[in-house]
């Protein structure tokens, strides 16, 4: 058998008469020790990147001792068995009542809204939402059905591309450019018609951080409506943002206080400060969200309202975001992403003042910026080296193009996370500044060949 398909097991893990060598891609015949099965696990892990170095993820990777010992009591609840965990269950609806809260909605007690696994699953059950609505109004007035558009900036998250493609929806893509740098309303009648089952507003954009004036947007659709009596609503795609603006930027108005804004997504496992994986969505109000996409099924002794594109799904993280909104309130989440946000603007200040660089957002939305290479400053290598560069170190640092037609433009993004301080911060100015000395010297370009991918949005 060729050595790629085994795993060799180490003699001082292993027992007298325990194998030495297990297939890599079939399951073993016989048993063996757990001690041994967790070393081999174990010694996998061990190349994977240091999460507090791992600056391209918005993924939550680090919480306290007592949430962990909360994890470990909690990780065998299954949140779709509300008949058997029925406190999980009421965990999780007071958990999206006080997102429903924090988004301003006329009515937190009385709205409606669902955990999920991530965002992305969030994302879809407020596309689904859109969808059927404008279908029901549609018929009602005895029209075609056929032909839904959603309309959204060239820089939205992958997820919405999958909703579009997955649920035969029209993806209209407004492009982003230097003077329109995010969906801002601007010639938004040119994508908007009747068939427009929504509108979609970032609230930190996965690029670049920053936040879509979701304000603008409900204004240019308001004169939409009147120009045209196309009446389309928005959904605020917060995976980030809608855990970061309630507590940094409470006099920003993106939220439920907009009547045109119909649902809010999510991440708790991002700003939330919640493990992997759990993404929120709530609606304004509960007639919002169409009583024929909400399933009532028998299910181990019980009848089960689900919502959810999953069926068994972790009830554990649910537990902590609870934990985390008890433990922290208003004034810790607001401590947390403050800190979060000022190693960010200390980062970013930092790499303004190389003069490789020039920044394109400097984190004062979410705590995530982006920069590019100047204009003119070297030939011999862009920030596809310096990402290299920087990795070898153990920092992960990703380099991409921007969207469609911003697509001639490469840009570098930190994300800053609860667990990256200012000390941490310093030790890598100073490796970019290294790097970027050491770059600089070269007297010819670096080379190409055998470069790995870059990273993909």
């Amino acid at each position: 058998m060729s050595q790629e398909h085994v795993v060799a097991v180490n003699p001082i893990f292993a027992r007298p008469g325990e194998a030495v060598a297990v297939e890599r891609y079939r399951m073993p015949i016989g048993e063996m020790l757990p001690e041994t099965a967790y070393r081999i696990v174990h010694d996998e892990m061990m190349l994977d990147g240091n999460a507090r170095q791992n600056l391209a993820t918005f993924v939550g990777t680090w919480m306290d001792d007592h949430a962990a010992r909360l994890y470990a009591e909690s990780v065998d609840k299954n949140m779709i068995d509300k008949d058997e965990y029925p406190h999980t269950a009421t965990v999780e609806d007071r958990c999206w009542k006080m997102l429903a809260e924090l988004w301003n909605a006329p009515d937190p007690q009385h709205t409606i809204g669902t955990s999920t696994i991530g965002s992305s699953e969030a994302c879809m059950l407020a596309g689904l939402a859109f969808k059927r609505r404008w279908q029901h109004a549609r018929r009602a007035a005895g029209k075609p059905t056929d032909r839904p558009n959603l309309v959204m900036s060239s820089a939205v998250q992958v997820v919405w591309e999958k909703f579009c493609n997955y649920w035969d929806v029209e993806a209209r893509l407004v492009p982003i450019s230097e003077e329109h740098r995010t969906l801002d309303g601007h010639d938004l009648a040119a994508y908007v018609d009747e068939n427009t089952i929504g509108v979609v507003a970032i609230m930190g954009v996965t690029y670049t951080g920053d936040y879509e004036p979701v304000g603008e947007i409900a204004r240019a659709l308001d004169k939409i409506q009147r120009d045209t009596g196309s009446d389309v609503p928005i959904h605020v795609d917060g995976a980030s943002g809608a855990m970061i603006a309630p507590f940094l930027h409470s006099d920003l108005e993106w939220d439920f206080r907009l009547e045109r804004v119909h649902s809010i997504n999510t991440s708790g496992h991002k700003y939330g400060l919640v493990y992997p994986g759990l993404g929120w969505v709530v609606w304004r109000s509960a007639d919002l969200l169409p009583e024929d996409l909400i399933f009532r099924v028998s299910y181990l002794g019980g009848v089960t309202p689900s919502l959810a594109l999953n069926f068994s799904r972790p009830g554990a993280q649910v537990l902590l975001q609870y934990y985390q909104f008890l433990r922290l309130g208003r004034s810790g989440y607001h401590a947390v992403q403050k800190s979060s946000q000022d190693v960010a603007h200390r980062l970013a200040a930092g790499i303004d003042a190389m003069d490789a660089f020039e920044l394109w957002s400097d984190g004062s939305d979410i705590p995530v910026f982006a920069w590019r290479l100047k204009a003119g400053h070297t030939e011999n290598w862009n920030l596809y080296d310096l990402s290299d560069r920087l990795r070898m170190k153990g920092w992960q640092v990703p380099a991409y193009p921007m969207p469609d037609n911003l697509a001639d433009v490469t840009v570098q993004r930190i994300v800053v996370r609860n667990g990256l301080g200012m000390d941490l911060a310093r030790d890598l100015l100073d490796d970019i500044d290294e790097e970027v000395t050491f770059l600089d010297r070269l007297t010819g370009p670096m080379p190409t060949e055998g470069r790995a991918p870059g990273f993909h949005h």
